[in-house]
């Protein structure tokens, strides 16, 4: 490999990372750049004097990082995208058979590589590989679709340019969709639509187009029209390039362009201006075009889309069936001619040295490294941390510096990912994704090379709906257990250990069911401990809904030093669904407590909220002010402060008129129509409570329909009584919100009953 001194006028080789063997299914363009990628450089090819003018006004790396790509598919669990990445990593040479989800051959997609995924036909956990395609770059995450693994999207997201959003033609907008959907926006990500399964009976992606511009408030329209559904789907027709494409071969590999048939002439013109009046909207060249009543070409149209696109102010929208092979290779094409490259996405770092001012990072491979672990998993030679690279190069042997916990790491490993494939490389730059082993880290911890002290904002983490207790069968294998549960907490935020108080038994919290079986089952495989598993337990919250004065002293004398501390002040109720959940003010004028004692102060009304009086959950939204106190010169000290805290919050909570929240889920059911009325009847008539309950559609025999669903104490019959209508659900938390007063009753006499008797 070539080196080049910085100060040179030939550019800097971006090294042996693009150096790829992976060949692409197309011709690449002669250029430096590409040449880079695929590895073919010669040094003569930048001899010309046109080459030293662009590099005397662009960077040497520029060009290069507009020919990489990292994107994302996500979608409703079994919309299709675990199908289509395998169609992708075959159409782009990196595989060179396919595979289906559940084939019968017992090998399973490429990128679930997991046995119980496998197994159950679930993606479980997110996997990252990389591709070339048409001498692009492409780094691909494919995400769980089913909501307990909601995180797994969350990191991707975190971390990614742009993304493919799957839609089914036939159940159209989903409830995961909608969280999806949700996520992209969170984290600003520029996103394609692909409407997958033309090819099935009841496909209809007019329908599906037209839910994604209510239910996703998507600004959006067509870019392809398919020729024919169900079962005489043949091809799609590019309204950008106004030409037909056809899918030749045992599996569609041979893309064939044809004229556009005559009879679908005028829909397709239709469809056409559609799309340009739709990108005129949100793009004022474009529109400048339109409205001059000038011919739009398709470079234009592109360009346009392009803009409008990476701005976020539209979707383009793909169709095909990746089952079937078509429409793969066209989506491919949008996702290099639409989505963003590194340099086209504004990423921002805290700069911790300047009270986290906001720098932006532009992606220059020659500025100082910081990249951000998103992602661990616990490898065969240890821990293995996926690094998105931000700026700079990071280097095998390199010394990097973990700016949350100050350490400085040698990177012993430096690989690339092929779903549970690795391949060690010597360097990597940014705008890669790649995993390092032996970096003792957490999720979400920055690294840089020490000059600067930049840290990458945290991604969002749900908290854990449901909880189960747990323990080993036999005694001998608590090591094993342990070192299970360690594992997967630090692999997964939304995974939660914790030890009930009262029984002493190991509580495990997760999503759903689904989230915490799939844990208690990976225990068993991967670590050989058999673990008894107790009723799913919901995870309720208390809070206050006024506010009330607390003015304790807590005194304290029994021989030598004593206990003194007095705090005076209000605690008020925070709005229910802010993003804050307990806050502390001090607003003590003076000295009446010194003020190395008021962080004891804190951390003992944070204490005392971590378990209400009535049930004894976490006790969230509320604000203590402390406006008041007294010290003793001799007997104050943490200890006295932190214990009169404690007091002084069970003192007023009674006073504070405290309610208990609980989760209210969004839940999607389809059933069969002959089985509406009885799952309707039977949910209402549970013991479970349903605030919300609206028909969504029906779609065949199928009947859809959404609830929002409080779940008291009775969740196995909640499940039961879904399940009966042979038909199935998909349930994501929503929000907590009190319950009626009748059910607090009883769950504050349930708990009474359970202390009594202990």
């Amino acid at each position: 490999m070539a080196r080049f001194p910085r100060g040179s006028s030939v550019p800097h080789l971006l090294y042996s990372f693009f150096n790829s063997s992976t060949k692409s299914t197309r011709p690449s363009p002669h250029s430096p750049a590409s040449a880079l990628l695929l590895g073919n450089f010669h040094l003569r090819q930048f001899s010309s004097s046109a080459a030293r003018a662009k590099e005397d006004k662009e960077p040497w790396w520029k060009e290069s990082m507009e020919r990489l790509r990292n994107i994302g598919i996500s979608a409703h669990i079994d919309s299709g995208k675990t199908t289509l990445t395998e169609r992708i990593l075959y159409y782009t040479g990196r595989i060179h058979e396919i595979h289906e989800v559940r084939g019968r051959d017992g090998v399973g997609a490429k990128m679930d590589s997991m046995d119980l995924e496998r197994e159950k036909g679930i993606t479980i956990q997110s996997a990252a590989t990389y591709c070339t395609w048409n001498g692009y770059q492409v780094n691909i995450i494919d995400t769980p679709g089913h909501v307990d693994f909601t995180i797994e999207v969350e990191r991707a997201l975190r971390v990614l340019d742009g993304a493919i959003l799957v839609l089914c033609s036939v159940g159209g907008v989903q409830s995961q969709s909608i969280t999806v959907d949700r996520q992209m926006r969170r984290y600003e990500v520029p996103r394609v639509a692909f409407i997958n399964k033309l090819d099935r009976m009841g496909a209809d992606p007019w329908k599906v187009l037209s839910q994604a511009r209510a239910k996703l408030r998507h600004h959006s329209a067509a870019v392809q029209v398919p020729i024919g559904l169900e079962e005489d789907f043949q091809g799609l027709i590019d309204l950008v390039q106004m030409k037909a494409f056809y899918f030749r071969g045992s599996s569609g590999e041979n893309v064939v362009a044809e004229d556009i048939p005559a009879d679908m002439a005028a829909f397709v013109e239709a469809k056409r201006r559609e799309l340009i009046e739709t990108v005129s909207d949100v793009d004022d060249k474009l529109a400048d075009v339109f409205l001059s009543d000038e011919p739009i070409s398709a470079s234009d149209l592109e360009e346009a889309i392009r803009r409008a696109t990476i701005a976020r102010k539209f979707i383009p929208v793909f169709m095909g069936s990746a089952f079937k092979n078509k429409g793969v290779q066209p989506l491919l094409n949008g996702v290099l001619s639409y989505l963003p490259c590194p340099i086209e996405v504004s990423n921002y770092a805290l700069d911790q040295t300047k009270d986290e001012e906001k720098v932006m990072l532009g992606g220059n491979p020659e500025g100082p490294l910081v990249a951000l672990a998103f992602k661990l998993e616990e490898g065969r030679f240890g821990q293995l941390t996926y690094l998105r690279v931000y700026e700079g190069v990071i280097r095998k042997g390199d010394f990097v510096v973990n700016i949350n916990t100050g350490k400085r790491i040698k990177v012993p490993r430096l690989v690339r990912m092929h779903s549970d494939e690795m391949e060690d490389i010597q360097e990597a730059h940014a705008g890669q994704i790649v995993a390092v082993f032996g970096m003792d880290c957490a999720s979400g911890d920055t690294f840089t090379d020490g000059s600067v002290k930049y840290t990458m904002t945290s991604m969002n983490v749900p908290e854990p709906v449901m909880s189960l207790a747990v323990q080993p069968v036999s005694k001998d294998s608590g090591g094993q257990f342990s070192k299970a549960l360690n594992r997967f907490q630090r692999e997964d935020p939304t995974f939660r250990v914790g030890l009930d108080p009262e029984s002493g038994q190991t509580i495990i919290s997760g999503m759903g069911e689904l989230h915490l079986d799939i844990y208690v089952e990976r225990i068993r495989r991967e670590y050989k401990v058999d673990a008894t598993v107790g009723k799913p337990r919901v995870n309720f919250r208390e809070t206050i809904t006024q506010r009330a004065e607390f003015d304790y002293l807590h005194k304290k004398q029994s021989g030598g030093q004593g206990q003194y501390g007095r705090v005076t002040g209000y605690v008020e109720p925070i709005p229910l669904g802010e993003a804050t959940k307990f806050e502390f003010e001090n607003m003590i004028v003076g000295q009446a407590i010194p003020s190395n004692f008021i962080p004891a102060i804190e951390k003992g009304f944070r204490e005392a909220a971590n378990s209400g009086s009535l049930i004894g959950h976490p006790v969230e939204n509320l604000r203590i002010v402390l406006t008041d106190g007294a010290s003793h010169a001799v007997d104050s000290s943490e200890l006295a402060f932190k214990l009169a805290a404690i007091y002084a919050f069970r003192q007023l909570y009674t006073a504070a008129k405290p309610v208990i929240l609980e989760p209210v889920m969004l839940v999607e059911l389809k059933v069969p129509s002959e089985f509406q009325g009885t799952v309707a009847g039977d949910i209402n008539n549970s013991m479970t409570q349903v605030s919300h309950w609206r028909f969504l559609e029906s779609v065949c025999t199928d009947v859809s329909l959404q609830i929002h669903l409080t779940l008291s104490n009775d969740f196995d019959a909640v499940v039961d009584v879904m399940m009966q209508g042979k038909g199935e659900f998909t349930m994501e938390y929503k929000e907590h919100l009190p319950v009626s007063q009748d059910v607090q009753v009883q769950l504050v006499n349930a708990y009474k009953a359970s202390r009594a008797t202990e």
